[in-house]
């Protein structure tokens, strides 16, 4: 039976563009229908491949695809996850760009990865993710939710304080340049940056991370993977600024801001034997001895 496989990029580098055309050969070699989603400019060297079938919006796809994959590095793996997730399907990530943690397969791994992936030989991963529901609709058409993290954060030099309850009960205070609240998949992003703990991504717990707090003995906590997080900021200014993953809005000080568990989860794929702890080994050289 033929597989039907989604593919999305953006930002087409050389690198980029060569990994999709491996890519390319690797599925079709293998008897799989490919769509191809090129997010911006940049889908001119497939417009005339006839083995793709290029299309704009993931309405666009058939009900029943079999995987997407997201070429790129994890922020486009983040911008493919907010398109396709309300569809139900899995997906992987070849990285073309730097870390990758989210996108996971090196692209110099396409031909063996995708015969593992098209064979079945994976490893199917539920993510928790957040959604801001209040303010409502922060985002305008733009989804409130987020893979990685939400941060509430200043909008210029002064420090802001920011208080944070969870499900009803007053946590603390943070006076600090900002918060950091995490997923699991989350937790290798900005969390890890300052000093947060890491979480295996399949782990449903949050993790509540100050940016430069005031007083060093603030620390990040874990909490439940259920609970229901209020953030309001104060301070001498007159605004802050709140994130979701890659999305950006500025709000008036003293606006009280809900982030709950999303209601659903994204559902990631990993070939057999590139498992999370080979990736945070390969990634952040656990064990390296730089004498050697």
């Amino acid at each position: 039976m033929s597989r039907k496989i989604a593919l999305f990029s953006k930002g087409l580098t050389e690198k980029t563009v060569a990994g999709l055309h491996r890519l390319v050969d690797a599925l079709h070699g293998r008897g799989a229908e490919i769509y191809l989603n090129v997010m911006g400019n940049g889908a001119d060297s497939f417009v005339t491949d006839s083995r793709v079938r290029l299309f704009e919006s993931a309405d666009d796809l058939p009900d029943d695809m079999y995987l997407v994959i997201s070429v790129g590095g994890d922020g486009t793996f983040l911008e493919t996850a907010m398109r396709v997730r309300e569809l139900n399907i899995p997906v992987a990530g070849i990285n073309t760009g730097r870390l990758g943690f989210l996108a996971n397969i090196p692209d110099d791994n396409i031909g063996k990865a995708m015969e593992m992936l098209c064979s079945g030989s994976y490893e199917v991963i539920s993510r928790s993710m957040l959604e801001i529901v209040s303010p409502e609709g922060l985002f305008g058409e733009r989804s409130s939710l987020a893979l990685n993290e939400v941060t509430l954060q200043k909008s210029d030099q002064m420090m802001i304080t920011i208080t944070v309850s969870v499900n009803g009960n007053y946590l603390n205070t943070y006076r600090a340049d900002g918060l950091i609240i995490s997923t699991s998949t989350g937790s290798t992003a900005y969390n890890l940056s300052v000093g947060g703990p890491i979480l295996s991504p399949s782990d449903e717990s949050f993790i509540i991370a100050p940016m430069s707090p005031h007083n060093l003995t603030v620390r990040p906590i874990i909490i439940t993977g259920s609970s229901t997080i209020v953030l309001e900021a104060g301070g001498r200014g007159s605004e802050c600024m709140i994130t979701c993953d890659s999305r950006a809005m500025h709000l008036p000080l003293g606006v009280k801001i809900e982030v709950r568990p999303a209601p659903m989860k994204l559902k990631t794929v990993t070939p057999e034997g590139n498992d999370f702890f080979s990736t945070l080994r390969n990634k952040l050289m656990w064990g390296a001895d730089l004498r050697n």
